[in-house]
């Protein structure tokens, strides 16, 4: 097991990585605010599950040699990059919806849309893999028992600090629905604004280096 204040300086930088602006965020806001705070839980569930998958790469140390082969680090890059670029490009197309406006109930997305875009949105940023393998090994120590078990356990942790700040948005963002609904004037912004900062992470992800 790691020592409790060593666990405690890992949970910090847990809470930092969650509550600073990137993808999962983003859509967890969007479809929160878009369709009600049921389809940001089913869009949250998508979202931890993702944070699952990378775990459970990096417990098993299939990450590290992942991004050991530059090729393959390429390939899920350059996938992440462009989904975010599409992302940018559904924000300001014409006729695109306005996020802060709250849908009817036949425009929503199926709960198996909502769950496979969360979890792809998570899975499909390598930056996220690299955080895991970065940061991960500063708190492993054979001396603490079981690498794989302390692996786990950092996860868990990890996980649970992000659902719950997660889950707080999701909360937050439906209740600000009819706040922007009712000023027209945030309309464009709003759309310019999700498609700068998707286009920014895009790029940023674009240039990133395997680490």
């Amino acid at each position: 097991m790691i020592p409790l204040h060593e666990l405690f300086f890992f949970i910090l930088a847990a809470l930092v990585l969650v509550i600073s602006p990137g993808p999962n965020m983003i859509y967890l806001i969007s479809k929160s605010i878009t369709q009600g705070k049921k389809s940001g839980f089913i869009s949250l569930a998508g979202v931890v599950c993702g944070f699952l998958f990378h775990i459970v790469m990096v417990s098993f140390g299939l990450t590290a040699v992942l991004l050991a082969i530059p090729f393959a680090y390429t390939v899920l890059k350059a996938i992440g990059t462009v989904y975010l670029l599409y992302l940018a490009y559904q924000a300001i197309k014409p006729n695109s919806k306005n996020i802060f406006d709250v849908e009817q109930s036949g425009l929503y997305d199926s709960p198996k849309k909502l769950f496979t875009v969360g979890f792809l949105t998570n899975v499909l940023n390598p930056k996220v893999a690299v955080f895991y393998l970065s940061f991960f090994p500063q708190f492993i120590k054979p001396e603490y028992g079981s690498v794989f078990t302390q692996s786990l356990e950092l996860g868990v942790v990890q996980v649970f600090i992000s659902f719950s700040v997660n889950f707080i948005i999701v909360l937050t963002a439906a209740r600000v629905a009819l706040f922007f609904s009712n000023n027209p004037v945030w309309i464009k912004i709003q759309k310019w604004f999700m498609a700068s900062i998707l286009t920014y992470l895009a790029i940023k992800m674009a240039f990133s280096k395997a680490k």
